[in-house]
């Protein structure tokens, strides 16, 4: 039995042949590949041959399969019926329509989805371990993935200066009418200050582009499209390792990267030689990406005379500096000292990019607030800069959200509001120093192989790098129900008092006894 079949991809005929019966089931696959796909096909009716014939087509609408039997009603024999196989568990539209001489057309449509090339994403390495944290049923679990600040009794925490400002907002009745592009003056004007210092010169000669962006990542994602653009060819270092995002940034804004060293294994420190030579060997005109301070993931920070010497090679080699600063007063207590970096850079003359964030200092973290900064040679070159950095958010996301940046400037423009932020920065800078110290009390008294832990104490910031490798932390996970990063990463702001014996129990466990 021979059938004569139509194809047409879209509204394109580019197909007219008869096929034998047994060619049409080989078209299945094919038609659920290709969603715009039609065949027509003429079938003669009146056949022994029809039951079979429909067999091997692709099963079709119970509705529309009843359709056809009333059309072949009389045309074939007594007692014949389509096979319900036919119609198989898929249901997929049919029509037909019956011509004078006895056979019967029917066009068949395959919505196969136009997705089908799509492949599953694996698993953000941070945010998924909150997802297993809460699959979690065992009562002594701990969730250290995540940075973000919890109470003694683990619990997340608004600080109340925040409560304060959110009040005066709600007085003031004030609109939800759309900002600018660039986001709050306000807000901007306070973030500048905050970071350089408000007598700072280049505060005052106006050579600082500032713009509201959408916390940490959407300004670093700003900054890195202003490279992309302006700086075309230029790479940015990164060190290794640092925060699992930065890498999706400039490969998303098609900005080259590589690495520069930075942790030293041997003594879970700095590799501070390493990184002045890759530093040194890069191209000139590469940007370097500096963490201000509380460096993530390792907590380990150069010292102010390595700070010094960093500065020097950046600038004989006609570098420029982009800090990341996610962490200001959150990390010592102290917000001069935790822009201490970046400032020394402005001291020199410098022009550099700084991306913040309020999401751990103000616990802002849903309010997704953030800046960045870009410190020119000129007030001109500033003004300049700014423009285009507008430029490049209008088609991202067009304005910023509002609430997070009046809570930034009403914080910091009230003086009564600032110095109870500062004093609520210092209890949970202290808390985090507290159970650090803690730990590292608990690993000394219950490890007696000798090993040497002093580097929980030099770390600075919420994070601590264990040094556990993968394998280690599997077991952390696994056997002691913690949660971490798979880098050897814990987030000491997820840690209480209460339970550093037990995690320095898991560390001395999985340190020695797991390869």
């Amino acid at each position: 039995m021979w059938i004569e079949s139509r194809i047409r991809y879209k509204r394109v005929r580019f197909a007219s042949v008869f096929l034998p019966l047994d060619c049409i089931a080989h078209l299945t696959p094919l038609l659920h590949r290709h969603s715009q796909i039609t065949v027509s096909l003429t079938l003669s009716v009146g056949t022994s041959q029809m039951a079979s014939a429909l067999l091997s087509f692709p099963s079709v609408s119970p509705s529309a399969a009843s359709s056809l039997q009333d059309k072949c009603k009389g045309k074939m024999k007594s007692g014949s019926s389509f096979p319900s196989a036919f119609f198989g568990k898929e249901k997929r539209p049919l029509s037909m329509k019956t011509k004078s001489n006895g056979r019967i057309t029917m066009a068949v449509a395959v919505n196969a989805s136009r997705f089908d090339n799509i492949t599953m994403a694996p698993p953000d390495p941070i945010l998924g371990v909150s997802e297993a944290f809460k699959a979690d049923t065992d009562e002594m679990k701990l969730n250290l993935g995540v940075g973000a600040y919890r109470t003694e009794e683990l619990q997340p925490y608004v600080l109340k200066v925040v409560r304060k400002a959110e009040n005066l907002m709600l007085e003031r009745g004030e609109n939800k009418e759309y900002l600018p592009i660039e986001g709050l003056a306000a807000f901007n004007k306070a973030t500048a200050e905050l970071l350089f210092g408000a007598d700072n010169p280049v505060i005052h000669e106006q050579r600082v582009a500032t713009i509201q962006g959408l916390s940490g990542t959407g300004s670093l994602r700003i900054a890195a499209a202003l490279i992309e653009r302006y700086f075309p060819g230029a790479k940015v270092l990164i060190s290794s390792p640092t925060w699992g995002n930065h890498k999706n940034i400039f490969n998303d804004a098609r900005v080259p990267w590589s690495e520069y060293r930075y942790y030293d294994p041997k003594t879970v420190g700095l590799d501070f030689d390493g990184m002045i030579a890759d530093i040194k060997a890069a191209p000139e005109g590469s940007f370097v990406l500096l963490h201000g301070c509380a460096h993530n993931p390792t907590g380990i920070d150069p010292t102010p005379e390595q700070w010094e010497k960093i500065a020097d090679v950046i600038q004989e080699k006609n570098h420029i500096p982009f800090f990341d600063v996610a962490y200001q007063g959150f990390a010592s207590g102290s917000l001069d000292q935790d822009a201490s970096s970046v400032r020394l850079f402005a001291a020199r003359g410098m022009e550099l990019f700084v991306a913040q964030s309020y999401s751990k200092n103000l616990g802002l973290y849903a309010e997704r607030i953030g800046a960045i900064n870009v410190l020119c040679s000129s007030a001109d070159a500033a003004v300049r800069v700014k423009s285009q950095m507008k430029r490049i958010a209008r088609p991202m996301y067009s304005n910023p959200p509002v609430h997070g940046a009046r809570i930034v400037a009403n914080v910091v423009g009230n003086p009564d509001f600032f110095n109870e932020w500062k004093e609520e920065m210092e209890m949970m800078a202290g808390r985090i120093k507290s159970v650090r110290q803690k730990l590292y009390n608990n690993l000394c008294a219950k490890d007696k192989s000798g090993k040497d832990w002093s580097f929980v104490l030099k770390q600075i910031g919420m994070f601590s790098f264990t040094g556990l490798n993968k394998a280690q932390s599997d077991n952390m996970t696994d056997k002691w129900h913690i949660y971490m990063t798979k880098d050897g990463r814990i987030s000491l702001a997820g840690l209480s008092a209460a339970k550093c014996e037990y995690l320095a129990d898991a560390i001395i466990d999985s340190y020695h006894n797991v390869s």
